[in-house]
């Protein structure tokens, strides 16, 4: 049955919140990256600040620490967190735009979704801000990187 790996399913097979109050709290981080591609032109836009709508990696960063703290109110079954950091990095590569967040808090739940709502919020934003100079961007790879804390241990992506 679908309740006994997925713990936001219980046993009739409806949604619920996760009842963390009985477990620990301990220091937990995570972090979490997206990839924007887009065309050699719109990344010279971006890395020069020349976009139409103005420095569009500051606004992306800003917006994907305030995206962090609203993921609870995005994502029904999350628990609101309070966290003590979140850390959003954008870096224009050769082909492509990559945001790398980074979120922590000490609680009795993991931080993966705040880490994984600020990549994607970021990556959106920078798509928005830049989709008048490229409507063929693509945003990709949007996935956990590793987190640390709690009872299930640590993960660290290989590839």
């Amino acid at each position: 049955m679908a309740s006994d790996k997925l713990s936001h399913i219980d046993a009739d097979g409806r949604a619920r919140m996760v009842d963390v109050g009985d477990k620990q709290e301990t220091r937990r981080t995570a972090r979490a990256e997206a990839r924007l591609l887009a065309s050699p032109e719109t990344l010279a836009l971006a890395r020069d600040g020349n976009a139409k709508k103005g420095d569009v990696v500051a606004v992306a960063e800003l917006a994907g620490v305030m995206a962090a703290k609203k993921t609870a109110d995005l994502i029904p079954l999350c628990h609101p967190l309070p966290l003590s950091n979140i850390q959003v990095q954008i870096d224009i590569e050769q082909t492509s735009i990559r945001v790398t967040t980074e979120a922590r808090t000490s609680g009795q739940t993991g931080v993966e979704m705040e880490a994984l709502t600020a990549a994607s919020v970021a990556a959106l934003t920078l798509y928005d801000m830049l989709k008048a100079a490229d409507k063929a961007m693509t945003i990709e790879g949007v996935r956990l990187l590793e987190n640390t804390g709690g009872v299930s241990g640590d993960y660290k992506r290989s590839v």
